[in-house]
């Protein structure tokens, strides 16, 4: 009787290029040594508090103000990129202008600015004596070393994640979708809020969460603008510098702790959002 040969779905087919086995290793090895190691790292040094100096040091007056500023400006800054970076993004992939080239270069340039060049050139400008700061504060606007010098400056260093982001997914969306929009009677708040945006939500959904979990993190080009007066504009990392100085690494890194932890949740939530997101438009 002859031998029916079955094939064995857990068997791994070889692959153009050897070194599977290898090349995993050098990868898990590699963030292991990047991330995950340092990671855990916080964590052990923040074991070394109670509890109730861990809830105290995290709870304090002035660590809870650092918290809402780093946030919620983290929060409005994001929100903010969301719009205008949807608005540079499809203007770049949609239309042909001259200095088009120029302009998508200059969205990457708080990528290639060190985030102290950054700080001081936007201190410089919303400064009471600057081009923007003098007219600002001549309509009672108070820009640099404010809550709004702080937004300022999470804006400006968030826009490129989003638009980055968003190029991509708007390059594929081909225009024709528009055009049968349009012909089966749609308006264009209609074609953008049930054609464009929903076949573009996954990356909305990552550039939001890119540029939110940058600006929770920034420090070098906030630093300046905010001015650090300590309950009203001092920021997290801010604060996190100051308890190194003062020799207190626990207390440093149990307010780290508690930014990884919610940076952690943020973006496993974005992730189920893109995974709900995709699902459902298939």
């Amino acid at each position: 009787m002859a031998t029916i040969a079955r094939s064995n779905p857990f068997k791994r087919r070889p692959g153009r290029i050897p070194g599977f086995g290898l090349t995993l290793g050098i990868t898990l090895s590699y963030l292991s040594l990047i991330v995950l190691i340092p990671l855990l790292g916080l964590f052990i040094k923040t074991a070394e508090l109670t509890w109730s100096e861990f809830w105290g040091t995290i709870t304090d007056a002035r660590v809870l103000a650092s918290f809402k500023l780093s946030l919620g400006g983290s929060l409005i800054a994001a929100l903010v990129n969301l719009v205008f970076g949807f608005i540079v993004a499809w203007v770049l992939v949609r239309y042909s202008f001259p200095g088009r080239k120029i302009v998508d270069a200059l969205v990457d340039l708080p990528f290639a600015m060190p985030t102290a060049v950054s700080g001081i050139a936007l201190t410089a400008l919303y400064a009471q004596n600057g081009w923007l700061g003098g007219p600002l504060e001549g309509v009672g606007i108070k820009a640099a070393f404010s809550r709004m010098g702080v937004i300022i400056a999470l804006i400006f260093i968030g826009l490129p994640f989003v638009v980055r982001t968003l190029q991509p997914a708007l390059a594929d969306l081909e225009a024709e979708i528009e055009e049968a929009a349009a012909s089966l009677g749609a308006n264009r708040i209609q074609t953008l809020r049930r054609v464009i945006i929903p076949a573009v939500l996954p990356a909305v959904l990552t550039g939001f969460a890119l540029a939110f979990a940058r600006a929770v993190g920034e420090y070098g080009s906030v630093v300046f603008i905010s001015g650090n007066m300590p309950m009203r504009t001092e920021i997290t990392p801010l604060l996190i510098i100051t308890k190194l100085e003062q020799f207190d690494y626990a207390g440093a890194t149990a307010i780290a702790v508690v930014l990884l932890v919610f940076s952690f949740i943020m973006l496993l939530s974005i992730n189920i959002l893109q995974l709900w997101s995709t699902a459902r438009s298939r």
